[in-house]
């Protein structure tokens, strides 16, 4: 009797422990970020989170219900069963709308298969959830805004891009890759607005007013591209390649 309860104990220590590992993986971001140890485990985990074949209104928020078909995506992620794994996430979204992780996870899926049309409504749904800034909120911005300029939606992308400076703005090579790419694409009001941001947020940045300034002078803006290229020479004042930009635009501003 008392052999019979300690290898039961046993057995329940070593699921939990495996258990663990499903989840903990799942939650790391990349689709099977942390292989099972056995194939038993994982077989054990989705038993244990069974009989969820439950008839709701959608009205109603089930968190408990939610968060078990949560689990399961997570067991199915692991084991690279990815469809298995979408389905389970969008049963516990259908069950809490409010859970943000089945969101994400899904956007993970959809994002590592390639289907970036899928991955940036759930990314943004992601992000609507947040109400704190974290690096997953980080992370979410940047990548949402990556997508969309990619898929040339730039009137959605900018305003996402100016939320990620403003919760990332030490990221500077993301700030220039944004402004070079609505750059590139003739979008250079929303160039602008991402120098500017910018440098509403890193206000000692030379570099950046000289990148501001280049192209307000572009858009033939003189009088403000001079202020800018004053600001970095202030900032920088041993930089002779600032003052001979301010020398130069003065010069054309001459009556």
């Amino acid at each position: 009797m008392e052999m019979g309860s300690m290898l039961a104990r046993d057995r329940t220590s070593r699921w939990l422990a495996a258990a663990l590992g499903i989840m903990l993986g799942a939650l790391g971001g990349a689709p099977g970020a942390l292989a099972q140890d056995t194939s038993s485990a994982a077989a054990d985990s989705i038993s244990r989170y069974g009989n969820l074949n439950v008839e709701r209104s959608s009205a109603v928020i089930d968190p408990e219900l939610g968060q078990k078909h949560y689990r399961r995506g997570n067991t199915y992620n692991n084991l690279k069963r990815f469809e298995e794994a979408i389905a389970e996430y969008q049963l516990a979204i259908t069950a809490d709308p409010t859970f943000a992780d089945s969101y994400r996870q899904l956007a993970n899926i959809f994002y590592f298969q390639e289907r970036f049309d899928d991955a940036i409504p759930m990314l943004a749904r992601f992000i609507d959830h947040q109400k704190e800034v974290t690096a997953g909120l980080i992370a979410s911005l940047n990548t949402l805004g990556q997508l969309l300029r990619d898929a040339q939606r730039f009137d959605e992308a900018i305003e996402i891009d100016l939320r990620a400076i403003e919760n990332d703005a030490e990221n500077t090579s993301q700030i220039y890759v944004m402004g070079n790419t609505y750059a590139n694409a003739g979008r250079t009001a929303e160039a602008i607005r991402i120098y500017e941001k910018a440098i509403s947020v890193l206000p000692n940045d030379a570099f950046m007013h000289r990148t501001l300034g280049r192209l307000l002078e572009q858009e033939q803006r003189l009088d403000e591209a001079l202020v800018q290229y004053r600001a970095a020479s202030a900032i920088d004042p041993a930089s002779q390649f600032y003052k001979d930009l301010i020398t130069g635009l003065e010069a054309q501003l001459a009556p």
